[in-house]
């Protein structure tokens, strides 16, 4: 979805050629499974951020295209609001002092983007939803001019036919209406992408959906929208409900939504590329000259571009990523589940939680995915969403336990992952030491948010108010890099 979209329509007959194209994409895909090699020798690691522009208010403020162009850094790139931006860190091995360095570097990138955005009154905050937006803010107007983002939301509307209704009950309720799919800009995330061999795909898939509910618990950073109160991590419902293209009748038959969680263990990637094909229409049906099968003959490398561009669509919260480095295929897992924010060190934190435990489990001789129901892994993830580092979920041979307590029993497990890397033990100690703090204070993200909006309203500041101020405490505590569990409230 990071390509750029110029056609604003599309025909019947174009639709039915790029369904028969993703179609010719996905065979062509099953031969290579087969029969290509694939670059997994040194399996590479890359993170995204998605960001939020600031005025000196703490309010979302307009001016991403502006802020990009005096930027100049093509690791930086539009996202759907027009008071966002995105970060796409380069991939590193994360060996040695990899884990190191990718913090540097991104707090390098965070500064001179702080720097250009200053030039146009706004500054720059990683957080998982802006708790100054408003119903206002996310608005069509306001998505970003990039014609993928337009085109992506007419096709959405379209296939829904009717508005998009958004109804999160949490503490407090929302319920409202739009006419766009604006409200999705709220939802900022840190996505991690791990180059695994077609042999290992479905093993590292599973073992990421089992422990995405441990990460959402620990790493919530999204308690507030449109001045409600609603779950520790709203972002997973907002982003569920913000692009669902199904009308109630088609939810009521069961029809699958574009931002899934999935439905079964997978026994291999092309699983996951199947079901794409299989169950949801195409949203944007742009078709690319190439001939895959001929590619593959002459002994090249396809782009399988529809068939990519398609996987690009459809949201799952760990996706399956073919892409091309330097003339060789390869192979990723992306984990979506996770906000932004609050600070550098502690989205490396999450990074070297996730890394860790995503290898012990995947390399496991028993996996945990044979001893735990589908299903139960799904509702340990809404669990965790709905109440972050107080969530309790169910784990085999354990029943129900607090997920802060089943944290701390697999934290060796994350750092002997991380040996298997060969990541740096002091560097291994310090961003997992950090997990374990948050896990015995309860603290996290979300929760510093809540605590520090309790106790301003608590001096008589109305809600607006007191969420305003407490970004403005946010944004100077994030400057500090100091970890979430640290921070005053």
């Amino acid at each position: 979805m990071g390509q750029e979209v110029s056609q604003q329509s599309f025909t019947r007959p174009e639709r039915e050629r790029y369904r028969q194209k993703v179609r010719r994409c996905l065979d062509v895909f099953a031969m290579m499974l087969n029969d290509f090699t694939f670059d997994s020798d040194y399996p590479m690691t890359g993170l995204e951020i998605e960001l939020n522009l600031v005025d000196p208010d703490h309010r979302p403020t307009m001016c991403n295209d502006e802020v990009l162009e005096d930027l100049g850094d093509p690791y930086f790139q539009l996202e759907l609001g027009r008071f966002n931006l995105e970060l796409n860190v380069p991939p590193r091995l994360i060996a040695g002092d990899g884990l190191a360095q990718y913090e540097q570097q991104i707090a390098a990138s965070l500064r001179n983007a702080g720097t250009h955005a200053r030039n146009h009154d706004a500054s720059v905050l990683t957080i998982g939803i802006l708790p100054t937006l408003t119903t206002e803010h996310t608005v069509a107007n306001n998505l970003s001019t990039s014609g993928r983002y337009r085109i992506l939301n007419e096709e959405i509307l379209a296939a829904r036919g009717e508005q998009i209704g958004l109804d999160i009950r949490g503490v407090e309720r929302l319920k409202v209406h739009t006419d766009s799919i604006a409200p999705e800009a709220a939802c900022t995330s840190l996505q991690f992408h791990l180059q695994v061999s077609p042999a290992d795909f479905a093993a590292y898939w599973n073992a990421s959906q089992v422990i995405s509910a441990l990460q959402v618990a620990v790493g919530a950073n999204s308690p507030f929208l449109f001045g409600h109160h609603l779950w520790d991590e709203t972002r997973i419902a907002l982003f569920e409900q913000a692009t669902d293209t199904r009308p109630d009748e088609l939810k009521a038959q069961g029809v699958r939504p574009r931002v899934w969680f999935g439905e079964r263990w997978v026994t291999s990637i092309f699983d996951l590329f199947e079901e794409n094909v299989r169950y949801f229409p195409p949203l944007l049906p742009i078709m690319d000259d190439e001939d895959p099968l001929a590619v593959v003959r002459d002994g090249g490398v396809p782009r399988l571009a529809e068939l990519r561009l398609h996987n690009g669509t459809i949201y799952r919260w760990n996706r399956p990523v073919y892409d091309i480095m330097a003339g060789r295929p390869h192979l990723r897992v992306e984990n979506r589940v996770l906000p932004a924010g609050p600070t550098v060190v502690d989205m490396l934190a999450n990074g070297a939680f996730y890394y860790g435990l995503v290898r012990s489990f995947a390399e496991d001789d028993r996996p945990i995915w044979t001893q735990l129901p589908f299903s139960v892994a799904q509702d340990n993830f809404h669990a965790a969403a709905r109440r972050g580092i107080a969530a309790p979920a169910w784990w085999p041979r354990r029943g129900e336990i607090r997920i802060t307590d089943l944290v701390l029993e697999l934290l060796p497990r994350a750092a002997a992952g991380l040996d298997q890397y060969g990541v740096d033990p002091a560097e291994r100690d310090r961003l997992l030491g950090i997990i374990a703090q948050r896990c015995l204070l309860g603290r996290n993200g979300a929760t510093w948010q809540i605590q520090t909006v309790r106790a301003l309203e608590q001096q008589g500041l109305s809600r607006p108010e007191a969420l305003r101020r407490m970004v403005g405490r946010y944004a100077e505590l994030q400057q500090s890099n100091e970890p979430v569990h640290t921070w005053p409230v």
